[in-house]
């Protein structure tokens, strides 16, 4: 939105400087340079002395350029977008009795008895090379004593997680929930009616004329792309105000208690997790906030039937739902991570960055094919990077494609393993895993990178505006000090 901005007014500067340069020539037409003048290099003399005597005998064009200069510069300011904050944010942690080790997973599995032999020896695999650790979150029906999830369960598990994270954002924010807004729920695979944001509108009390957005289907990007949308409404405001975005998945209604692999994958890997987010277009608390929104891009390539099939929900040859992760999703994010970045990358890389890649992409073209097009170094546009947490295959396979040392993927590897894959919510769990390591100071950018089923890829590029540090309700708190791990 600043690139069109700014487009608009050189559109309106330069509009104005082709005005007087026509009027100039009109009047040197009238009386023609002689070549001495030329030869003899005063031609700047000759041009300046038109224009002196312009401004002397008509000072109402002077003023008519001065009121379009005047023009232009108030129509850039009216026309820029509102700029939009990152107020702060807030994760969920669960109580520690609702901690899933690998024992309480596998006895989990015993004691439902829905699963052949075959399964439980391919799930303990996954589970074993997943890089999760032993203090991930499942939901609460998981530890009873007969496991069975229902509505009931699964509408608990999104109240737990969204009152908790909404009610710490409103204390540490000090706003009252009158004063919002904007209200955007996601959830990918969980749609109950009345929707998640009437049950929050009716909990928190929220005004009457508030806006709310119910989002769903989007799987781990819409994390991403519900900020982008709370963005772009604030952007657009003619008044100040407040958007609070909620994150979330919930995984009662998902376990997969057939024998489909694909599909067995994601008992291993998704776990409980949830964000609030408070999102402002009010100037004045440029002095407050946490980050400022620079950038945001939202690719969908769903017109790709591979891709479109990459991750997808449907039933067995048994008729038992599941959500199947194929065998084409590693390559598929790949491949569409490096089309995202081609349109990103001008954006916020560099000149230095984007001559190497033009001059790598002109000498492919001249080679055919034989020299392949370098990738850029992100690493120059960016201080943090938080990517991903879909798997440790996904980690690896972003890492590999941006060329990103273990440095720079640490805060993914380190949330997978801490928190597991809690879907759309897991960028804001490696923002406060950099938080809580100190590492983010005023003036660094941090890039939020999300997947989603479809095929979905989203990108959040912020400024932080504060140095940013370990607070009370940080969800690594109390473990911090143990990562990164020496092995993974």
């Amino acid at each position: 939105m600043k690139s069109i901005s700014n487009f608009k007014f050189l559109l309106a500067f330069f509009g104005t400087l082709l005005l007087t340069l026509t009027l100039l020539f009109v009047e040197r037409t009238s009386s023609p340079v002689p070549s001495s003048l030329i030869r003899n290099g005063v031609l700047i003399e000759s041009l300046i002395n038109p224009l002196l005597r312009i401004i002397y005998t008509h000072p109402t064009f002077l003023l008519s350029c001065i009121w379009c200069l005047f023009l232009s510069i108030f129509y850039y300011y009216i026309s820029s977008p509102n700029p939009v904050f990152l107020l702060d944010f807030s994760c969920f942690k669960p109580n520690p009795n609702q901690k899933c080790s690998y024992k309480a997973s596998e006895h989990f599995v015993f004691r439902t008895n829905r699963f052949s032999e075959e399964s439980q020896e391919f799930m303990r695999k996954i589970y074993l090379k997943s890089g999760l650790g032993d203090e991930t979150y499942a939901p609460k029906f998981v530890f009873q004593p007969n496991p069975k999830a229902d509505l009931k369960s699964a509408i608990d598990e999104a109240q737990e997680g969204m009152f908790s994270s909404i009610n710490s954002l409103l204390s540490k924010t000090n706003i009252d929930p009158s004063l919002i807004d904007c209200l955007i729920v996601t959830c990918g695979s969980f749609s109950p009616m009345p929707s998640l944001t009437s049950l929050i509108v009716n909990h928190f009390k929220l005004k009457s004329d508030l806006k709310t957005y119910n989002l769903s289907g989007m799987g781990c990007s819409s994390g991403v792309i519900s900020i982008d949308l709370a963005a772009n409404v604030l952007k657009h405001s003619k008044k100040i105000g407040y958007a609070l975005v909620v994150i979330i998945e919930t995984i009662s209604l998902n376990w997969y208690y057939g024998d489909s692999r694909p599909m067995l994958v994601t008992n291993c890997i998704f776990r409980v997790g949830c964000v609030a987010a408070m999102i402002t277009n009010d100037p004045s608390c440029r002095r407050v906030a946490k980050m400022e929104l620079v950038h945001s891009l939202r690719t969908h390539h769903g017109a790709n039937d591979r891709a479109y099939k990459a991750a997808f929900q449907e039933e067995d040859d048994k008729g038992c739902t599941g959500f199947s992760l194929t065998k084409d999703l590693i390559p598929v994010a790949g491949m569409f991570l490096r089309e995202h970045i081609k349109i990103l990358g001008p954006r916020v890389l560099p000149l230095s960055q984007l001559g190497l890649y033009v001059y790598s992409v002109i000498r492919s073209t001249m080679t055919r094919g034989a020299s392949k097009p370098i990738v850029p170094d992100f690493t120059k546009a960016f201080d943090h990077f938080c990517i991903h947490t879909g798997g440790k295959a996904v980690i690896e396979q972003v890492g590999r494609v941006l060329r990103l040392g273990k440095e720079f993927t640490e805060p993914a590897r380190m949330t997978l393993h801490r928190f597991g894959n809690t879907s759309s919510s897991l960028v804001f769990y490696e923002l406060a895993y950099l938080e809580a390591k100190g590492r983010v100071k005023k003036g660094d950018r941090v890039w939020m990178l999300g997947f989603g089923t479809g095929f979905k890829v989203g990108s959040l590029v912020w400024k932080a505006l504060l140095d940013l540090g370990n607070e009370r309700d940080n969800p690594w708190s109390d473990c911090i000090d143990s990562y990164p791990l020496k092995s993974w």
